[in-house]
């Protein structure tokens, strides 16, 4: 693996950190340094995607999405993390859970990984959602549709849902009825 021939970190924050690194040929290079994350398709029996409304501050608004959130808690893996970020930003528990794959999010800043997966949840919530959280449910396929005709604007999501499309567990609430 090439390495920088320098690095220093410039700022820190609670979760991030900004470094300028240097590297042959390119000069100084800026990037995020962050925790890595974790994004769940969450699936009811009934074959409804259980999705997340909430205000994004950087893009200034409400935007859709998979349940997410970072692996900040040390020693914790990422289908742990997928199943109580659902269950926190849900009300929602899995009763099975598995790896779909994941993605750099942005690498050209970043060094932000972000692994999917899906879960098969209870019918119905156990507990409520996080504040500022609003929970949507709708058929898959609706969702997996509006993911393949450019109607969903987080990247995450789209392609958590497309990947989820194609699941053996799933790929029939996927397929919208003849």
């Amino acid at each position: 693996m090439r390495e920088p021939t320098s690095a220093r970190e410039v700022w820190s924050g609670s979760y991030l950190r900004v470094t300028i690194e240097e590297w042959p040929q390119i000069g100084d290079y800026e990037l995020i340094r962050k925790h890595h994350a974790v994004a769940v398709v969450p699936v009811t029996p009934d074959g409804d995607v259980v999705l997340v409304r909430q205000f994004r501050p950087p893009v200034r608004a409400e935007l859709t999405e998979i349940p997410a959130g970072l692996l900040d808690i040390d020693g914790e893996d990422a289908l742990t993390c997928a199943g109580r970020e659902l269950f926190e930003e849900t009300g929602y528990r899995y009763s099975e859970i598995a790896f779909m794959g994941g993605v750099y999010v942005s690498p050209g800043f970043t060094d932000e990984y972000m692994h999917l997966v899906w879960a098969r949840t209870e019918a119905w919530p156990e507990g409520a959602p996080e504040p500022g959280i609003e929970v949507v449910r709708m058929p898959l396929h609706r969702a997996v549709g509006q993911a393949q005709t450019g109607k969903v604007r987080n990247a995450t999501t789209a392609l958590g849902l497309l990947l989820a499309a194609g699941v053996p567990g799933l790929r029939d609430a996927a397929t919208p009825p003849a």
